[in-house]
């Protein structure tokens, strides 16, 4: 998935709210069909890969999801596979590495992202602690090619110490054997620190992996977070009126991807 990523634009397929969670209101029908209506208006504007995410399904399980959410993952993100000829990721929000690396793997996925998998972070979940240990074993016994990106201070947490993104980055590679790393803002579309960014970007450099912006890249930004990062994960910026709940809007989505290749 890797191996020439320089410039890779991600498009976030935000789920609504599945069938068990608060709120849902929708029909496993609609539900799929969205998801497969934003992964083909991400693809025909121009993305590189996709990720589906439960976005809709707060308040979030701090690790282990329920089941039933698996299930109905598997079939959305095996619906937009159908769908789209890109390469399709899985996030399971909070925290369920080894649901995401389960569903990608049954549905030919080709990454998974893993909001924490080494250390610990204080999140309105809790203190949410990484699992490498049990995803990268997970993902041998499994025998599928799907690549971990791993965040460093990932958005929505705290440390519960003293950061240090160097020895973070060096933590979720060097010993959590994350293929990739991710950066992002304090909060869902909040601009990625270019600070945090550029240090991130230095360790990773020297690890040989790459770097992608997580949050908060617009037309406006994404050639300057693409001058220090590998790539980007884009949400909020590419859908209707730049709420990340809005369908994805085909328009934006160009317009990010032709200020990308300049």
């Amino acid at each position: 998935m890797f191996d020439t990523c320089e410039g890779l634009l991600v498009g976030m397929v935000h789920l609504p709210t599945l069938p068990g969670a608060p709120g849902y209101e929708g029909s496993r029908t609609g539900l799929r069909d969205r998801a497969v209506a934003d992964a083909r208006a991400l693809e025909s504007g121009g993305m590189d890969a996709l990720l589906v995410e439960n976005f809709g399904d707060a308040p979030f399980y701090p690790d282990d999801v329920p089941d039933h959410t698996v299930a109905e993952m598997t079939a959305v993100v095996g619906a937009v596979r159908d769908a789209v000829s890109l390469p399709v990721g899985v996030n399971v929000l909070r925290n369920d590495a080894r649901a995401a690396l389960s569903v990608a793997a049954a549905t030919g996925g080709a990454m998974v992202r893993v909001n924490v998998h080494a250390g610990a972070r204080v999140t309105d979940q809790g203190v949410v602690e990484g699992r490498a240990h049990e995803t990268m074993r997970l993902r041998d016994r499994l025998d599928c090619d799907v690549s971990v990106l791993a965040d460093v201070a990932v958005k929505h947490s705290s440390p519960l110490g003293e950061e240090n993104v160097e020895s973070e980055t060096r933590d979720v590679v060097e010993r959590g054997h994350a293929d990739a790393v991710v950066v992002s803002g304090r909060g869902t579309a909040e601009p990625t620190n270019a600070d945090r960014l550029s240090r991130v970007a230095r360790v990773a450099a020297e690890l040989d992996v790459p770097v992608l912006a997580g949050s908060g890249v617009t037309p406006e930004t994404v050639w300057e977070v693409l001058s220090v990062a590998d790539g980007a994960i884009v949400g909020s910026a590419l859908k209707e009126g730049g709420a990340p709940t809005n369908p994805v809007d085909e328009a934006r989505v160009r317009a990010l991807v032709t200020a990308a290749r300049g």
